[in-house]
């Protein structure tokens, strides 16, 4: 991780999971990171409705020029990264793995952005829905402030941290009839 803001959460998340494979929603305390909250976020792992964010931190919200919430976390990346990002959403949710990844956007006025994401899997339960906790923060001469309005979000590196993944690593999954998944996959 390069950002010192992205280093700090994960360290945070990293400490709540006490040795598990990630921590419970719930084990977070908002009170703890006050001062990270607007760069944060979290998203359902839902594929029908392509991952929509249940809450994002001002910050994000700025960064789109708009409320984040209920809105695609995937739709906002280019044509091109869609389908690697809706793989690491997946690979997040699923294998219980931190995932961080180099980004870049176009800005408004035609600059392009460069930002560091940080997607942090919750543990998982079978009564509650999945979702993840994350962090998206700009880089540059221009951090601290609002670039206006990015769009077509491009992935130009990811990496998975923290822990070795257990079992083959899911690259596509298919539901092709009730009850018959096909993985498209290797190890």
């Amino acid at each position: 991780m390069k950002h010192p803001a992205s280093r700090e959460f994960f360290g945070y998340w990293d400490e709540k999971r006490a040795g598990d494979a990630a921590p419970e929603r719930g084990d977070l305390a908002p009170e703890d990171i006050r001062h990270l909250l607007g760069d944060t976020f979290v998203l359902s792992y839902d594929v029908a409705a392509a991952h929509p964010f249940r809450v994002a931190g001002t910050r994000v919200c700025a960064l789109f020029d708009r409320d984040l919430k209920n809105q695609s976390f995937t739709r906002l990346f280019s044509d091109e990264s869609r389908q690697d990002i809706e793989d690491i959403v997946g690979i997040v949710a699923e294998e219980t793995l931190a995932t961080v990844a180099g980004v870049t956007a176009r800005a408004s006025d035609g600059s392009l952005a460069h930002l560091e994401l940080l997607l942090l899997p919750f543990s998982a339960h079978s009564h509650a829905p999945i979702s993840m906790s994350g962090m998206l923060v700009p880089f540059g001469p221009r951090e601290l402030q609002a670039y206006s309005a990015l769009k077509d979000l491009s992935l130009t590196s990811w990496r998975h941290i923290g822990q070795e993944r257990r079992g083959p690593r899911t690259l596509r999954k298919w539901s092709v009839a009730r009850g018959l998944t096909v993985y498209e996959g290797f190890r």
